[in-house]
Protein backbone atom coordinates (compact mmCIF):
# COMPACT_ATOMS: atom_id res chain seq x y z
CA UNK A 1 0.00 0.00 0.00
CA UNK A 2 1.35 3.48 -0.80
CA UNK A 3 1.41 5.55 2.09
CA UNK A 4 1.30 9.64 1.50
CA UNK A 5 4.83 11.58 3.04
CA UNK A 6 3.94 15.08 3.94
CA UNK A 7 6.62 17.17 4.40
CA UNK A 8 5.29 20.52 4.02
CA UNK A 9 4.89 20.99 7.89
CA UNK A 10 8.71 20.69 10.21
CA UNK A 11 8.93 22.63 13.57
CA UNK A 12 6.18 25.15 12.84
CA UNK A 13 7.26 26.34 10.00
CA UNK A 14 4.06 26.38 6.94
CA UNK A 15 6.01 25.86 3.73
CA UNK A 16 3.31 25.88 1.05
CA UNK A 17 6.06 25.32 -2.01
CA UNK A 18 5.64 21.39 -1.52
CA UNK A 19 1.72 21.69 -2.32
CA UNK A 20 1.58 23.49 -5.47
CA UNK A 21 0.30 21.92 -8.85
CA UNK A 22 1.81 24.39 -11.04
CA UNK A 23 -1.67 25.46 -13.27
CA UNK A 24 -1.71 28.48 -11.47
CA UNK A 25 -5.56 28.40 -11.35
CA UNK A 26 -6.04 29.69 -8.20
CA UNK A 27 -5.42 28.61 -4.23
CA UNK A 28 -7.49 25.71 -2.31
CA UNK A 29 -7.75 25.51 1.15
CA UNK A 30 -9.76 22.87 2.91
CA UNK A 31 -9.78 21.70 6.50
CA UNK A 32 -11.50 18.38 8.64
CA UNK A 33 -12.58 19.08 11.93
CA UNK A 34 -9.80 18.48 14.48
CA UNK A 35 -10.64 15.28 16.10
CA UNK A 36 -11.17 15.08 19.94
CA UNK A 37 -8.79 12.61 21.67
CA UNK A 38 -10.26 11.47 24.19
CA UNK A 39 -10.80 8.00 22.38
CA UNK A 40 -9.20 6.11 19.25
CA UNK A 41 -10.62 7.02 15.82
CA UNK A 42 -14.01 5.40 13.97
CA UNK A 43 -15.58 5.72 10.72
CA UNK A 44 -17.03 8.82 11.41
CA UNK A 45 -13.75 10.77 11.27
CA UNK A 46 -12.57 8.44 8.75
CA UNK A 47 -15.99 9.91 6.71
CA UNK A 48 -15.31 13.57 7.38
CA UNK A 49 -11.13 13.35 6.29
CA UNK A 50 -12.31 11.54 2.80
CA UNK A 51 -14.13 14.18 1.83
CA UNK A 52 -11.47 16.37 2.28
CA UNK A 53 -8.98 13.99 0.72
CA UNK A 54 -10.98 13.63 -1.99
CA UNK A 55 -11.79 17.23 -2.91
CA UNK A 56 -7.94 17.74 -1.72
CA UNK A 57 -6.92 15.92 -4.82
CA UNK A 58 -9.38 16.66 -7.70
CA UNK A 59 -8.30 20.33 -7.05
CA UNK A 60 -4.46 19.29 -7.35
CA UNK A 61 -5.31 17.75 -10.50
CA UNK A 62 -7.27 20.79 -12.07
CA UNK A 63 -4.23 22.63 -11.06
CA UNK A 64 -4.86 24.52 -7.98
CA UNK A 65 -2.48 25.12 -5.11
CA UNK A 66 -3.96 23.54 -2.77
CA UNK A 67 -3.44 23.06 1.28
CA UNK A 68 -5.23 20.56 3.44
CA UNK A 69 -5.34 20.60 7.28
CA UNK A 70 -6.61 18.15 9.66
CA UNK A 71 -5.24 17.23 13.13
CA UNK A 72 -6.19 16.54 16.53
CA UNK A 73 -7.92 19.19 19.36
CA UNK A 74 -6.50 17.70 22.46
CA UNK A 75 -7.40 20.44 25.50
CA UNK A 76 -11.09 20.92 27.77
CA UNK A 77 -12.65 19.04 30.15
CA UNK A 78 -13.45 16.17 28.35
CA UNK A 79 -9.82 14.92 27.57
CA UNK A 80 -8.72 15.68 30.90
CA UNK A 81 -11.62 13.70 32.45
CA UNK A 82 -10.94 10.91 30.25
CA UNK A 83 -7.35 11.08 31.07
CA UNK A 84 -7.78 10.98 34.90
CA UNK A 85 -10.09 7.83 34.30
CA UNK A 86 -6.85 6.40 32.86
CA UNK A 87 -4.58 7.70 35.72
CA UNK A 88 -2.16 9.27 33.21
CA UNK A 89 -1.46 13.15 32.58
CA UNK A 90 -3.68 14.85 29.54
CA UNK A 91 -0.84 15.43 27.46
CA UNK A 92 0.15 11.89 28.03
CA UNK A 93 -3.46 10.83 26.44
CA UNK A 94 -2.65 13.14 23.72
CA UNK A 95 0.31 12.00 22.77
CA UNK A 96 -1.09 8.41 22.71
CA UNK A 97 -4.52 9.20 20.61
CA UNK A 98 -3.39 11.54 18.29
CA UNK A 99 -0.99 8.53 16.37
CA UNK A 100 -4.28 6.32 16.51
CA UNK A 101 -5.48 9.55 14.26
CA UNK A 102 -2.14 9.90 11.74
CA UNK A 103 -1.82 5.83 11.83
CA UNK A 104 -5.47 5.82 10.47
CA UNK A 105 -5.32 8.16 7.85
CA UNK A 106 -1.70 7.12 6.93
CA UNK A 107 -3.56 3.74 5.96
CA UNK A 108 -6.59 6.00 4.25
CA UNK A 109 -3.24 7.28 2.29
CA UNK A 110 -4.99 10.83 3.50
CA UNK A 111 -2.95 13.75 1.29
CA UNK A 112 -2.91 15.96 4.14
CA UNK A 113 -0.52 19.28 3.54
CA UNK A 114 -0.55 19.49 7.89
CA UNK A 115 -1.19 17.57 10.71
CA UNK A 116 -1.76 20.09 13.19
CA UNK A 117 -2.16 19.81 17.42
CA UNK A 118 -3.51 22.12 19.57
CA UNK A 119 -0.87 21.39 21.93
CA UNK A 120 1.35 22.97 19.08
CA UNK A 121 3.89 25.58 20.50
CA UNK A 122 3.10 28.09 17.46
CA UNK A 123 -0.84 26.91 18.16
CA UNK A 124 -0.71 27.90 21.85
CA UNK A 125 1.32 31.34 20.54
CA UNK A 126 -1.64 32.20 18.07
CA UNK A 127 -4.36 31.29 20.59
CA UNK A 128 -2.68 33.88 22.80
CA UNK A 129 -1.92 36.72 20.19
CA UNK A 130 -6.07 36.50 18.98
CA UNK A 131 -7.40 36.72 22.67
CA UNK A 132 -4.97 39.42 23.60
CA UNK A 133 -5.89 41.09 20.02
CA UNK A 134 -9.99 40.98 20.70
CA UNK A 135 -9.45 41.55 24.20
CA UNK A 136 -7.82 45.13 23.94
CA UNK A 137 -10.42 46.07 20.99
CA UNK A 138 -12.99 45.05 23.28
CA UNK A 139 -14.59 42.68 22.12
CA UNK A 140 -13.73 40.71 24.95
CA UNK A 141 -14.49 41.31 28.72
CA UNK A 142 -14.66 39.73 31.66
CA UNK A 143 -17.62 38.77 34.16
CA UNK A 144 -19.39 35.62 35.24
CA UNK A 145 -21.04 33.07 33.91
CA UNK A 146 -24.47 31.17 35.51
CA UNK A 147 -26.09 28.35 33.09
CA UNK A 148 -25.64 25.07 32.00
CA UNK A 149 -22.95 22.71 30.24
CA UNK A 150 -22.04 19.93 28.98
CA UNK A 151 -18.68 18.31 29.16
CA UNK A 152 -18.94 15.41 26.19
CA UNK A 153 -20.10 18.03 23.83
CA UNK A 154 -17.73 21.05 25.50
CA UNK A 155 -20.85 23.28 24.52
CA UNK A 156 -22.72 26.19 27.05
CA UNK A 157 -26.50 25.47 26.89
CA UNK A 158 -29.71 27.42 27.26
CA UNK A 159 -31.92 25.97 30.07
CA UNK A 160 -34.64 26.28 26.92
CA UNK A 161 -32.59 23.99 25.36
CA UNK A 162 -32.30 21.04 27.70
CA UNK A 163 -34.20 18.00 26.89
CA UNK A 164 -36.91 17.05 29.84
CA UNK A 165 -34.74 15.75 32.65
CA UNK A 166 -32.08 18.00 32.07
CA UNK A 167 -30.00 16.30 29.22
CA UNK A 168 -28.40 17.94 26.52
CA UNK A 169 -29.70 18.30 22.76
CA UNK A 170 -27.19 16.94 20.96
CA UNK A 171 -25.73 13.82 22.90
CA UNK A 172 -28.33 13.28 25.73
CA UNK A 173 -25.74 13.21 28.86
CA UNK A 174 -26.76 14.75 31.55
CA UNK A 175 -25.65 18.47 31.49
CA UNK A 176 -24.31 20.29 34.72
CA UNK A 177 -24.91 23.85 35.93
CA UNK A 178 -22.11 26.01 36.66
CA UNK A 179 -21.35 29.41 38.26
CA UNK A 180 -17.75 31.04 37.56
CA UNK A 181 -15.72 33.67 36.30
CA UNK A 182 -15.40 33.83 33.07
CA UNK A 183 -14.43 35.91 30.21
CA UNK A 184 -16.86 36.78 27.17
CA UNK A 185 -16.99 37.22 23.76
CA UNK A 186 -19.33 39.84 22.36
CA UNK A 187 -21.95 37.66 19.68
CA UNK A 188 -24.49 40.28 19.63
CA UNK A 189 -22.28 43.09 18.55
CA UNK A 190 -21.90 41.03 15.54
CA UNK A 191 -25.45 39.67 15.18
CA UNK A 192 -26.45 41.78 12.05
CA UNK A 193 -23.17 41.33 10.31
CA UNK A 194 -23.49 37.75 10.37
CA UNK A 195 -26.92 37.73 9.46
CA UNK A 196 -25.58 39.88 6.09
CA UNK A 197 -23.02 37.73 5.24
CA UNK A 198 -25.37 34.73 5.08
CA UNK A 199 -27.60 36.23 2.88
CA UNK A 200 -25.15 37.92 0.66
CA UNK A 201 -23.70 34.17 0.33
CA UNK A 202 -25.32 31.67 -0.92
CA UNK A 203 -22.21 29.28 -1.15
CA UNK A 204 -21.76 29.90 2.77
CA UNK A 205 -23.51 26.85 4.70
CA UNK A 206 -24.19 23.97 2.88
CA UNK A 207 -26.26 22.07 2.02
CA UNK A 208 -29.23 24.42 1.82
CA UNK A 209 -31.66 22.84 4.61
CA UNK A 210 -28.65 23.51 7.43
CA UNK A 211 -27.99 26.96 6.66
CA UNK A 212 -31.61 27.46 8.24
CA UNK A 213 -30.72 25.79 10.72
CA UNK A 214 -28.27 28.50 11.31
CA UNK A 215 -30.55 31.18 10.71
CA UNK A 216 -33.01 30.04 13.46
CA UNK A 217 -30.40 29.70 15.91
CA UNK A 218 -29.26 33.45 15.39
CA UNK A 219 -32.49 34.27 15.11
CA UNK A 220 -33.09 33.47 18.36
CA UNK A 221 -30.83 36.67 19.83
CA UNK A 222 -26.87 36.16 20.14
CA UNK A 223 -25.91 35.88 24.08
CA UNK A 224 -22.29 36.64 24.57
CA UNK A 225 -20.39 33.40 25.17
CA UNK A 226 -18.24 32.17 27.92
CA UNK A 227 -14.88 31.50 26.49
CA UNK A 228 -13.10 30.84 29.47
CA UNK A 229 -13.19 28.40 32.50
CA UNK A 230 -11.98 27.98 36.05
CA UNK A 231 -12.69 24.59 37.02
CA UNK A 232 -10.54 23.05 35.28
CA UNK A 233 -6.82 23.18 34.22
CA UNK A 234 -5.80 21.39 31.34
CA UNK A 235 -6.16 24.17 28.54
CA UNK A 236 -4.42 27.30 27.14
CA UNK A 237 -4.12 29.95 30.05
CA UNK A 238 -5.70 33.10 29.28
CA UNK A 239 -2.86 35.59 28.82
CA UNK A 240 -2.36 37.45 32.49
CA UNK A 241 -4.89 35.74 34.22
CA UNK A 242 -3.67 32.35 34.34
CA UNK A 243 -6.43 30.74 36.46
CA UNK A 244 -8.65 30.63 33.41
CA UNK A 245 -8.12 29.14 30.39
CA UNK A 246 -9.55 29.35 26.98
CA UNK A 247 -12.57 27.64 26.20
CA UNK A 248 -11.50 24.46 24.10
CA UNK A 249 -13.94 25.59 21.10
CA UNK A 250 -12.31 29.20 20.63
CA UNK A 251 -9.02 27.43 20.73
CA UNK A 252 -9.62 24.84 18.92
CA UNK A 253 -11.62 26.87 15.79
CA UNK A 254 -8.23 28.87 15.35
CA UNK A 255 -6.35 26.53 14.20
CA UNK A 256 -7.31 27.25 10.98
CA UNK A 257 -5.56 30.16 11.11
CA UNK A 258 -2.41 28.74 13.20
CA UNK A 259 -2.36 26.05 10.05
CA UNK A 260 -1.55 28.54 7.48
CA UNK A 261 1.08 30.77 9.52
CA UNK A 262 -1.33 33.41 10.93
CA UNK A 263 1.96 34.75 13.00
CA UNK A 264 3.89 34.90 10.12
CA UNK A 265 1.36 36.81 8.70
CA UNK A 266 0.79 39.27 11.03
CA UNK A 267 4.27 39.71 10.61
CA UNK A 268 4.22 40.36 7.32
CA UNK A 269 6.39 37.55 6.30
CA UNK A 270 3.48 35.10 4.48
CA UNK A 271 2.35 36.33 1.78
CA UNK A 272 0.31 33.16 0.53
CA UNK A 273 -2.06 33.20 4.07
CA UNK A 274 -4.80 35.56 2.30
CA UNK A 275 -5.01 33.74 -0.58
CA UNK A 276 -5.38 30.48 0.59
CA UNK A 277 -7.98 31.86 3.85
CA UNK A 278 -10.03 33.54 1.07
CA UNK A 279 -10.87 30.06 -0.59
CA UNK A 280 -10.99 27.92 2.73
CA UNK A 281 -13.60 25.15 2.80
CA UNK A 282 -14.38 23.36 6.27
CA UNK A 283 -15.66 20.30 6.17
CA UNK A 284 -17.84 19.53 9.51
CA UNK A 285 -20.35 17.67 11.15
CA UNK A 286 -23.33 18.63 11.29
CA UNK A 287 -23.39 18.43 15.22
CA UNK A 288 -20.69 20.96 14.95
CA UNK A 289 -22.33 23.33 12.37
CA UNK A 290 -22.97 25.97 14.92
CA UNK A 291 -19.35 26.53 16.38
CA UNK A 292 -18.63 26.87 12.23
CA UNK A 293 -21.31 28.95 10.91
CA UNK A 294 -21.62 31.09 14.36
CA UNK A 295 -19.07 31.73 16.75
CA UNK A 296 -16.15 31.42 14.18
CA UNK A 297 -17.22 33.85 11.91
CA UNK A 298 -17.98 36.46 14.70
CA UNK A 299 -14.39 35.86 15.77
CA UNK A 300 -12.85 36.38 12.24
CA UNK A 301 -14.80 39.80 11.88
CA UNK A 302 -13.03 40.63 15.28
CA UNK A 303 -9.90 40.41 14.06
CA UNK A 304 -10.43 41.63 10.50
CA UNK A 305 -11.13 38.58 8.45
CA UNK A 306 -13.84 37.67 6.28
CA UNK A 307 -15.33 34.53 7.37
CA UNK A 308 -14.89 30.95 5.44
CA UNK A 309 -15.77 30.68 1.92
CA UNK A 310 -17.56 27.67 2.59
CA UNK A 311 -18.89 25.17 5.27
CA UNK A 312 -19.68 21.82 4.06
CA UNK A 313 -21.67 20.49 7.08
CA UNK A 314 -22.02 15.93 6.30
CA UNK A 315 -24.34 13.94 8.45
CA UNK A 316 -23.53 10.97 10.53
CA UNK A 317 -22.54 7.55 10.17
CA UNK A 318 -25.14 5.27 12.32
CA UNK A 319 -25.33 2.12 13.26
CA UNK A 320 -29.20 0.22 13.72
CA UNK A 321 -30.29 3.88 13.31
CA UNK A 322 -28.20 5.13 15.97
CA UNK A 323 -25.35 7.54 16.14
CA UNK A 324 -22.24 5.52 16.96
CA UNK A 325 -20.83 6.01 20.86
CA UNK A 326 -18.36 4.13 22.48
CA UNK A 327 -20.98 3.71 25.44
CA UNK A 328 -23.58 2.06 23.05
CA UNK A 329 -20.56 -0.19 21.93
CA UNK A 330 -21.83 0.45 18.37
CA UNK A 331 -18.55 2.00 16.99
CA UNK A 332 -17.34 0.59 13.51
CA UNK A 333 -13.05 0.49 14.00
CA UNK A 334 -12.19 1.52 10.18
CA UNK A 335 -8.90 -0.30 10.44
CA UNK A 336 -10.14 -3.48 10.53
CA UNK A 337 -12.18 -2.71 7.46
CA UNK A 338 -9.28 -1.47 5.46
CA UNK A 339 -6.75 -4.54 6.50
CA UNK A 340 -9.91 -6.76 4.90
CA UNK A 341 -10.86 -5.05 2.28
CA UNK A 342 -8.19 -2.28 1.66
CA UNK A 343 -8.56 1.59 1.76
CA UNK A 344 -10.23 2.12 -1.60
CA UNK A 345 -13.16 0.00 -0.44
CA UNK A 346 -13.70 1.50 2.56
CA UNK A 347 -13.35 5.22 0.78
CA UNK A 348 -15.62 4.32 -2.38
CA UNK A 349 -18.55 3.20 0.05
CA UNK A 350 -18.59 6.25 2.80
CA UNK A 351 -18.96 8.58 -0.48
CA UNK A 352 -21.11 6.63 -2.93
CA UNK A 353 -23.65 5.21 -0.18
CA UNK A 354 -25.01 8.50 1.18
CA UNK A 355 -25.72 11.93 -0.10
CA UNK A 356 -23.61 14.32 1.32
CA UNK A 357 -25.77 16.07 4.50
CA UNK A 358 -27.56 13.50 4.80
CA UNK A 359 -27.28 10.75 7.47
CA UNK A 360 -26.13 7.07 6.36
CA UNK A 361 -26.65 3.76 8.14
CA UNK A 362 -23.20 1.82 8.00
CA UNK A 363 -24.20 -2.45 7.45
CA UNK A 364 -21.84 -4.84 6.45
CA UNK A 365 -24.49 -6.80 4.52
CA UNK A 366 -24.38 -3.62 2.12
CA UNK A 367 -20.41 -2.93 2.38
CA UNK A 368 -20.06 -6.84 1.45
CA UNK A 369 -22.47 -6.15 -1.23
CA UNK A 370 -21.09 -2.87 -2.79
CA UNK A 371 -17.85 -4.84 -2.75
CA UNK A 372 -18.58 -7.39 -4.98
CA UNK A 373 -21.22 -5.84 -7.05
CA UNK A 374 -19.43 -2.52 -8.10
CA UNK A 375 -15.54 -3.08 -7.34
CA UNK A 376 -15.06 -6.54 -7.81
CA UNK A 377 -17.65 -7.66 -10.75
CA UNK A 378 -17.79 -4.23 -12.84
CA UNK A 379 -14.46 -1.84 -12.12
CA UNK A 380 -11.99 -5.07 -11.45
CA UNK A 381 -13.74 -7.35 -13.94
CA UNK A 382 -13.33 -4.45 -16.59
CA UNK A 383 -9.57 -3.80 -15.57
CA UNK A 384 -9.06 -7.68 -15.94
CA UNK A 385 -10.62 -8.75 -18.82
CA UNK A 386 -9.71 -5.76 -21.35
CA UNK A 387 -5.74 -6.07 -19.92
CA UNK A 388 -6.38 -10.06 -20.49
CA UNK A 389 -7.74 -9.44 -24.24
CA UNK A 390 -4.21 -6.74 -24.80
CA UNK A 391 -2.04 -9.83 -23.88
CA UNK A 392 -3.53 -12.13 -26.31
CA UNK A 393 -4.42 -10.64 -29.13
CA UNK A 394 -1.72 -7.52 -29.16
CA UNK A 395 1.00 -8.74 -27.78
CA UNK A 396 0.58 -6.24 -24.85
CA UNK A 397 0.56 -2.74 -27.19
CA UNK A 398 -2.38 -0.66 -26.98
CA UNK A 399 -3.28 -0.13 -30.53
CA UNK A 400 -2.05 3.74 -31.44
CA UNK A 401 -1.33 5.65 -34.44
CA UNK A 402 -3.63 4.57 -37.40
CA UNK A 403 -6.55 2.96 -35.22
CA UNK A 404 -10.05 5.18 -34.88
CA UNK A 405 -11.59 5.26 -31.55
CA UNK A 406 -15.40 4.59 -30.98
CA UNK A 407 -15.99 8.31 -31.03
CA UNK A 408 -19.70 7.79 -29.33
CA UNK A 409 -18.50 6.07 -26.72
CA UNK A 410 -15.94 8.19 -25.46
CA UNK A 411 -17.73 11.10 -25.78
CA UNK A 412 -19.57 9.45 -22.90
CA UNK A 413 -16.54 10.06 -21.26
CA UNK A 414 -15.40 13.30 -22.35
CA UNK A 415 -19.32 14.43 -21.06
CA UNK A 416 -19.07 12.93 -17.57
CA UNK A 417 -15.52 14.64 -17.33
CA UNK A 418 -16.53 18.08 -18.38
CA UNK A 419 -19.11 18.58 -15.51
CA UNK A 420 -16.68 17.04 -13.13
CA UNK A 421 -15.74 20.61 -11.71
CA UNK A 422 -19.02 21.27 -11.25
CA UNK A 423 -20.00 18.73 -9.39
CA UNK A 424 -17.03 19.54 -6.91
CA UNK A 425 -18.00 22.42 -6.04
CA UNK A 426 -21.45 21.31 -5.53
CA UNK A 427 -19.72 17.94 -3.10
CA UNK A 428 -21.88 15.69 -5.20
CA UNK A 429 -19.81 12.79 -4.57
CA UNK A 430 -22.25 10.15 -4.67
CA UNK A 431 -23.55 11.38 -7.92
CA UNK A 432 -20.01 11.54 -9.49
CA UNK A 433 -19.20 8.27 -8.85
CA UNK A 434 -23.00 6.69 -9.77
CA UNK A 435 -22.04 8.35 -13.45
CA UNK A 436 -18.86 6.94 -12.95
CA UNK A 437 -19.52 3.73 -12.72
CA UNK A 438 -23.01 3.56 -14.68
CA UNK A 439 -19.92 4.40 -17.65
CA UNK A 440 -18.15 1.52 -16.33
CA UNK A 441 -21.31 -0.99 -17.08
CA UNK A 442 -21.49 0.91 -20.69
CA UNK A 443 -18.05 -0.15 -20.98
CA UNK A 444 -18.83 -4.00 -20.06
CA UNK A 445 -21.54 -3.75 -21.93
CA UNK A 446 -19.75 -2.51 -24.68
CA UNK A 447 -17.43 -5.49 -24.83
CA UNK A 448 -20.01 -8.06 -24.24
CA UNK A 449 -21.82 -6.88 -27.45
CA UNK A 450 -19.06 -6.41 -29.41
CA UNK A 451 -17.71 -9.70 -28.61
CA UNK A 452 -13.82 -8.96 -29.40
CA UNK A 453 -12.79 -12.79 -29.26
CA UNK A 454 -15.25 -13.69 -31.57
CA UNK A 455 -13.69 -11.95 -34.59
CA UNK A 456 -11.36 -13.57 -37.00
CA UNK A 457 -7.67 -11.74 -36.42
CA UNK A 458 -6.64 -13.07 -40.11
CA UNK A 459 -9.44 -11.41 -41.64
CA UNK A 460 -8.38 -7.36 -42.42
CA UNK A 461 -11.72 -6.01 -41.36
CA UNK A 462 -12.07 -7.55 -38.03
CA UNK A 463 -8.74 -6.73 -37.18
CA UNK A 464 -9.25 -3.26 -37.45
CA UNK A 465 -12.58 -3.95 -35.25
CA UNK A 466 -10.59 -5.44 -33.10
CA UNK A 467 -8.21 -3.02 -32.65
CA UNK A 468 -10.41 -0.03 -32.60
CA UNK A 469 -12.59 -1.86 -29.32
CA UNK A 470 -9.37 -2.62 -27.58
CA UNK A 471 -8.27 0.98 -28.37
CA UNK A 472 -11.20 2.56 -27.17
CA UNK A 473 -11.81 0.43 -23.81
CA UNK A 474 -8.10 1.60 -23.15
CA UNK A 475 -8.92 4.41 -23.40
CA UNK A 476 -12.18 4.65 -21.51
CA UNK A 477 -10.16 2.82 -18.52
CA UNK A 478 -7.68 5.84 -18.86
CA UNK A 479 -10.43 8.50 -18.31
CA UNK A 480 -11.89 6.27 -15.55
CA UNK A 481 -8.97 6.23 -13.82
CA UNK A 482 -8.58 9.90 -13.86
CA UNK A 483 -12.22 10.02 -12.65
CA UNK A 484 -11.54 8.11 -9.42
CA UNK A 485 -8.31 8.93 -8.65
CA UNK A 486 -10.12 11.48 -5.78
CA UNK A 487 -11.63 8.83 -4.54
CA UNK A 488 -9.49 5.95 -4.77
CA UNK A 489 -6.28 6.80 -5.28
CA UNK A 490 -4.21 3.24 -4.65
CA UNK A 491 -6.77 1.68 -7.92
CA UNK A 492 -5.92 4.87 -9.88
CA UNK A 493 -2.33 3.95 -9.25
CA UNK A 494 -2.95 0.38 -10.24
CA UNK A 495 -4.46 1.04 -13.52
CA UNK A 496 -2.24 3.53 -14.47
CA UNK A 497 0.76 0.70 -13.85
CA UNK A 498 -1.47 -2.03 -15.78
CA UNK A 499 -1.28 0.66 -18.56
CA UNK A 500 1.83 2.03 -18.07
CA UNK A 501 1.04 5.55 -17.48
CA UNK A 502 2.30 7.52 -15.27
CA UNK A 503 0.19 8.06 -12.43
CA UNK A 504 -1.49 11.25 -11.55
CA UNK A 505 0.00 12.03 -8.21
CA UNK A 506 3.41 12.83 -9.58
CA UNK A 507 5.10 16.29 -8.14
CA UNK A 508 3.91 19.10 -10.76
CA UNK A 509 1.20 17.13 -12.70
CA UNK A 510 -2.18 18.80 -13.13
CA UNK A 511 -4.64 18.35 -15.80
CA UNK A 512 -8.26 20.03 -16.00
CA UNK A 513 -10.77 17.43 -16.70
CA UNK A 514 -11.79 19.53 -19.59
CA UNK A 515 -8.45 19.13 -20.98
CA UNK A 516 -8.45 15.11 -20.75
CA UNK A 517 -9.87 15.06 -23.90
CA UNK A 518 -6.75 16.06 -25.91
CA UNK A 519 -4.81 14.70 -23.16
CA UNK A 520 -6.21 11.06 -23.94
CA UNK A 521 -5.75 11.49 -27.92
CA UNK A 522 -2.24 12.72 -27.61
CA UNK A 523 -1.34 10.25 -24.64
CA UNK A 524 -2.86 7.12 -27.15
CA UNK A 525 -1.11 7.67 -30.60
CA UNK A 526 1.64 5.70 -29.84
CA UNK A 527 2.06 1.79 -28.98
CA UNK A 528 3.03 1.07 -25.72
CA UNK A 529 3.33 -1.86 -23.66
CA UNK A 530 1.00 -2.86 -20.69
CA UNK A 531 3.05 -5.63 -18.10
CA UNK A 532 2.23 -8.91 -18.59
CA UNK A 533 0.66 -9.65 -15.15
CA UNK A 534 -1.96 -7.61 -13.98
CA UNK A 535 -2.98 -8.33 -10.04
CA UNK A 536 -6.53 -8.54 -8.99
CA UNK A 537 -7.94 -5.08 -8.47
CA UNK A 538 -10.68 -6.24 -5.65
CA UNK A 539 -11.29 -9.85 -5.13
CA UNK A 540 -14.49 -10.94 -4.35
CA UNK A 541 -15.40 -11.27 -1.03
CA UNK A 542 -17.56 -14.07 0.81
CA UNK A 543 -20.14 -12.20 3.17
CA UNK A 544 -19.50 -15.06 5.53
CA UNK A 545 -15.63 -14.76 5.91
Amino acid sequence: MTVMKNNNYNNGTVNFGGNKSGGGKGYFYVTTPIYYVNDKPHVGHAYSTVIADSIARFKRLSGYNVFFLTGTDEHGLKVEKEANSRGITPKELADSVHIKFKELFAELNISYDRFIRTTDADHVKTVRIVFEKLLENGDIYLSEYEGWYCTNCETFLTEKSLTEGGGCPQCGRQASKVKEESYFLKLDKYEKKLLDYIENNPDFIKPEFRKNEVLSFINEGLKNLSISRTSFKWGIQVPGNEKHVIYVWFDALLNYLTGLGYEDFLDGQNQDFYRFFKSVNHIVGKDILKFHAVYWPIMLFALGLEPPKTIIAHGWWLMDGKKMSKSLGNVVDPVSLIKKFGPDALRFYLLSEITLGLDGDFNIDNFVARYNSALANDLGNLVSRTAAMLNKYTAGKIPGCGVLEDVAVLKTAYDILNGLSGRYDDYDFAKILEDIFRFINILNKYINDSAPWKLNIEDPEEKINLLKILKTVAMSIYCVSYMIYPFMPETSNKINNILNIKPFNLPGFSARPEDMKDNCEKLFKDEFCIIEKTEMLFPRIKLEE
